[in-house]
């Protein structure tokens, strides 16, 4: 995955000067990204705030890491149903 020019903290700044009433087509400008980048960020990160983006982030990864435990659990499952059919 693409790693973003602007790190979440950056990203909020940005929306939260868009709130205050900043055009979106002068933010563009000034932090030289795209609108559809804006919108994009809008629609994800819209409404928080520093911490919830970090709690977000830990939530993604203890996910992450859920489903790897998952899948690993799965997997032993099913070589110990391939041992019990073979006998």
């Amino acid at each position: 995955m693409k790693k973003s020019r602007y790190s979440e903290a950056q990203i909020v700044s940005i929306l939260k000067e868009a709130e205050n009433g900043v055009p979106v087509s002068e933010l563009c400008r000034m932090h030289g990204m795209s609108s559809a980048a804006f919108y994009q960020w809008r629609s994800k990160y819209g409404g928080m705030d520093a911490s919830l983006i970090s709690e977000m982030k830990q939530l993604q990864a203890e996910n992450t890491r859920l489903k790897r435990m998952y899948a690993d659990m799965a997997m032993q499952n099913e070589l110990v149903k391939e041992a019990l059919a073979k006998k």
